[in-house]
């Protein structure tokens, strides 16, 4: 039985999720668009599960989750801050940073994560990976310490990756 669940379905999240993008993007909340999204869902994964790589194992859910609220409140207090930093600090004063951010990770999905998180947080951006995967090149819209953006990004994301990936 789990053999014909994971065959029909090689990746169910994202089944569920493409069969909610699909009814969001329709802006109709009807069964049969709920019927159709859920078709698409099944057969777009199953249509490309030959090109995805391996996968993950033991991904832990309720830490993803908790990831996924953290970058979230981060987004909105981010949003707040570059705002407040456009308004109210003179391009002269602004004191921008490269920071070099020494990964523990060894995941590719999960070094991919923490650079998308790091570039949705409005005032970073995640700009190169070192070749050895092993170094992140972050830039800072405005810091007064460089040391300490590093240590956020660490503390905050890369060791809650590190808990959800291992």
């Amino acid at each position: 039985m789990f053999r014909l669940f994971h065959w029909l379905f090689p990746h169910p999240l994202l089944t569920l999720l493409l069969a909610i993008v699909w009814v969001l993007l329709q802006n109709s909340l009807s069964a049969g668009m709920m019927v159709f999204g859920l078709i698409l869902g099944t057969i777009i994964p199953r249509l490309t599960a030959a090109f995805w790589p391996e996968r993950p194992r033991g991904i832990s859910t309720f830490a993803f989750l908790r990831y996924g609220f953290v970058v979230l409140w981060d987004i909105l207090v981010a949003n707040v801050q570059v705002a407040w930093i456009v308004l109210t600090v003179p391009n002269a004063r602004l004191t921008p940073a490269w920071i070099i951010v020494p990964l523990e990770l060894r995941q590719p999905e999960a070094i991919t994560i923490l650079a998308g998180t790091i570039t949705l947080t409005p005032g970073t951006v995640s700009a190169d990976l070192s070749e050895s995967g092993h170094y992140l090149l972050v830039h800072v819209l405005h810091t007064d310490d460089p040391d300490a953006e590093r240590d956020k990004i660490k503390s905050r994301y890369e060791a809650r990756l590190k808990e959800i990936f291992q």
